[in-house]
């Protein structure tokens, strides 16, 4: 879908850490955690709540009090009468939420608006369902978060056969998987340079409420130091494959927020009159249970609609659960490996699902603006062999 007048004001989106799962984070309600760093996330840029018309949470792992959805969020944080709607579309929950609001902008409902982007694997509801007609009436029952990554119904594969599909038919080997898990990884290391100085533009701190007093939980909590020989020890999960745990995301807990504009209100709104303007979104599916190949049509679907080439890319960035997934992407594309995440990915500080994409699209941003600009992508999977893409344009 191509935009014309969605931009994200520079400064206006932000992500709190990540925390690996059953760690800090693990009892604390996403959608309280959401509340409490968005609403000092907006204090902290001068955008008073009620000056958002347009509120839409992004939110894939359900919580206590969940059912009120945004408007559970908007109120507490004194934004008036204004709502929207709550977006699930798995791991490209961010994307879909970026692309409601850019249509809401576009279309000129609103002129500020924003997507409150929030998750917990940890502790995820076991849901239950009555069933009458089982023995003794006995319940069904699926654990929400575990079970979709043991099991795609449409497929009985798992989410690590999707990555090693893709590997045995592109005939990626171990090595090469590690390779791309440790570039990775010492990308990430160039965040944390200088006490955090790159995290810092954009990150803000979780409150960890507690019997007595409260924590907070300021950087990622749970990342693994990573080495050639630490990766090369490791076994593969599947027995014959070339997936190991070090090639591989891990679950976690986190938001994100995302503030979409007109182009007269970004200027506004963004640190120095700068702004990232939203070109186009684009969604596709690869075959089924060959999810890391997803971001591919995804994003060459979002970069025809916005009229631009992969080699006019500057920066990518990418949700990649599985280091397959950007071997794929470089192979078919022709996009150098060593030119995304500049600032690292999810393969190294976790995946809390929804608000990953938002902390990608985030980092992808503040890239730009450290280059002086330019032209980038979003793009990563999600659920089984669907993908999402976002394409943006920094201009200073």
């Amino acid at each position: 879908m191509k935009f014309s007048d969605a931009h994200i004001p520079f400064g206006m989106s932000w992500t709190s850490p990540f925390a690996k799962w059953q760690g800090p984070l693990a009892e604390l309600n996403s959608l309280d955690m959401a509340v409490d760093v968005t609403g000092r996330a907006l204090a902290d840029r001068g955008l008073p709540p009620e000056e958002i018309t347009e509120w839409t949470l992004g939110c894939t792992v359900p919580q206590q009090h969940a059912f009120y959805g945004v408007t559970g969020i908007s109120r507490r944080l004194g934004a008036g009468d204004h709502g929207g709607p709550w977006i699930a579309r798995a791991c490209a929950t961010s994307a879909a939420v970026i692309e409601h609001l850019a249509t809401q902008v576009e279309l000129g409902a609103h002129s500020t608006t924003i997507g409150v982007v929030t998750d917990r694997t940890s502790n995820g509801p076991l849901m239950l369902w009555s069933s009458a007609q089982a023995a003794g009436g006995a319940p069904v029952s699926e654990h929400w978060v575990l079970d979709p990554m043991k099991l795609d119904p449409t497929t009985g594969q798992s989410m690590n056969d999707t990555a090693e599909n893709t590997a045995r038919d592109a005939g990626y080997t171990r090595e090469q998987l590690d390779e791309v898990a440790l570039m990775r990884y010492e990308q990430y290391l160039t965040a944390l340079a200088d006490d955090r100085a790159v995290q810092r533009e954009y990150m803000v701190p979780v409150r960890i409420p507690r019997r007595r007093g409260e924590g907070w939980l300021e950087a990622d909590h749970g990342v693994f130091p990573t080495t050639a020989e630490g990766l090369a020890a490791l076994r593969p999960v599947a027995p014959d494959g070339v997936v190991t745990f070090g090639a591989q995301t891990h679950p976690a807990d986190g938001c994100a927020g995302v503030v979409v504009a007109s182009a007269a209100r970004a200027r506004e709104l963004g640190r120095g009159g700068v702004t990232a303007q939203i070109l186009a979104t684009g969604f596709s599916r690869a075959a089924p249970a060959y999810m890391p190949k997803a971001p591919v049509p995804a994003a060459l679907r979002a970069l025809a609609d916005a009229g631009v080439e992969v080699a006019d890319l500057d920066v990518v960035t990418t949700h990649n659960p599985f280091a397959v997934n950007d071997l794929w992407f470089s192979e078919q594309t022709g996009y150098p490996l060593e030119r995304m995440n500049p600032y690292g990915s999810s393969l190294v500080y976790g995946h809390p699902q929804g608000p990953t994409g938002a902390r990608a699209v985030t980092e992808l941003v503040h890239a730009l603006h450290a280059r002086g600009g330019g032209l980038g992508l979003f793009t990563g999977c999600a659920a089984g062999d669907s993908a999402g893409a976002v394409v943006v344009r920094v201009d200073g």
